[in-house]
């Protein structure tokens, strides 16, 4: 419920990421000292779980690039799933370096940080524990983006809906003619769905990573369909910058590729289902 109103104001509060951070701290069986890391980070220490897919090489002495931190300049560690390993990244040590990107979604800042052989010394789960801590992360994960999205969603039609009751056009409202009707229902409808479908997935405990990163995307994928008729229903203050369109359009095109894009995640659930087809036929 939080992420769903954070999403709705765009907000740039990088929680999503500073939660999942803590989750990987606390489900680690290995981390010395691990209530005082619980306890810094509940007292407002920044410690994020990166966001998108890192490219690293090497055993001991890592080199490449861990991909899609959010703010990762108000960090002093990142957790980081490097190959079959989940360790703390310090920000401040030799061979690690942050580099900020630019990126088309202006309500987030996106970070890249560059390994140089770099050694991990804290580890939190590696091989099976690893694979398990991440099985529980990426559930969150697609539940909270697919949340953000759905906030977003509602609140960018809500914004449609509105002008088009304010803007007129031969002294009628816009919302009096039954072409853009029709639109702003289907729009309520893609809407309802992927708020139903977050819900289910949500009180479902047997739900599998892979159905929730199917339904992450199709929420997603409703989010950046309301966002672009939002533009055209908007007519032409839709396309400039100054308008607040384009700000939920890049924030859509940005959850929708976040922890897996739409072609993975849909080709995983429908391999999940030919597999259970085949095994009750």
């Amino acid at each position: 419920a939080i992420h769903v109103e954070m999403g709705r104001v765009w907000s740039r509060a990088p929680l999503i990421p500073a939660l999942l951070g803590l989750q990987a701290i606390a489900a680690s069986g290995s981390l010395p000292n691990k209530q005082d890391w619980i306890d810094r980070i509940c007292g407002g220490a920044y410690v994020p779980l990166h966001m998108l897919p890192a490219k690293v090489e090497g055993r001991e002495a890592l080199t490449g690039t861990i991909t899609g931190v959010f703010d990762a300049d108000m960090a002093s560690y990142v957790v980081a799933q490097l190959g079959e390993r989940y360790v703390l990244v310090p920000l401040d040590c030799t061979g690690v370096r942050l580099i900020e990107r630019t990126m088309w979604d202006e309500t987030r800042r996106v970070f890249d940080i560059e390994l140089d052989g770099f050694v991990p010394a804290i580890i939190l789960a590696k091989d099976e524990t690893a694979r398990a801590l991440h099985d529980a992360i990426s559930a969150n994960a697609q539940l909270a983006l697919a949340a953000d999205a759905l906030g977003g969603a509602q609140a960018a039609l809500s914004a449609t809906v509105e002008y088009l009751g304010l803007r007129k056009q031969f002294d009628r409202p816009l919302a009096m003619f039954q072409a853009l009707k029709h639109r702003v229902a289907d729009l309520r409808i893609g809407n309802g769905t992927a708020e139903a479908l977050l819900w289910s997935c949500a009180k479902n405990a047997e739900t599998s990573i892979t159905e929730l990163g199917a339904m992450k995307a199709f929420v997603a994928d409703n989010y950046r369909a309301v966002t672009e008729e939002m533009i055209q229903l908007h007519g032409g203050i839709g396309l400039t910058q100054e308008h607040p369109c384009h700000l939920f359009m890049k924030r859509a095109m940005l959850d929708l590729h976040l922890c897996g894009s739409p072609d993975y995640w849909h080709e995983a659930r429908g391999r999940e289902m030919m597999k259970a087809l085949s095994q009750s036929s």
